[in-house]
């Protein structure tokens, strides 16, 4: 599988945003357990964040991020890449 980063920049007030975190944190708690080695974490300054995850394709990766709960309920935009490691 292939390493993919969503960046993310909230768009909304800090307690709406607060809303979804915890079926946010859920959702990556899922897509651990489903084999995606999820890592997600957000900026010391605020005001965004990255998620770190494989899938097998950028089509695959794309519904993934489509699934998360900052994304359907429109607290973030993002941008999505895949990762290639150079090193290990």
């Amino acid at each position: 599988m292939a390493w993919f980063v969503k960046l993310e920049r909230g768009i909304v007030d800090k307690a709406v945003f607060d809303r979804y975190v915890p079926a946010h944190l859920d959702y990556v708690k899922q897509l651990i357990a489903q084999g995606h080695q999820a890592k997600s974490g957000y900026w010391a300054e605020r005001g965004g964040g990255m998620l770190l995850f494989q899938a097998e394709s950028m089509e695959a990766a794309q519904h993934l991020v489509e699934q998360d709960p900052l994304i359907q309920n429109c607290c973030v935009s993002y941008e999505l890449h895949e990762w290639c490691v150079v090193v290990e």
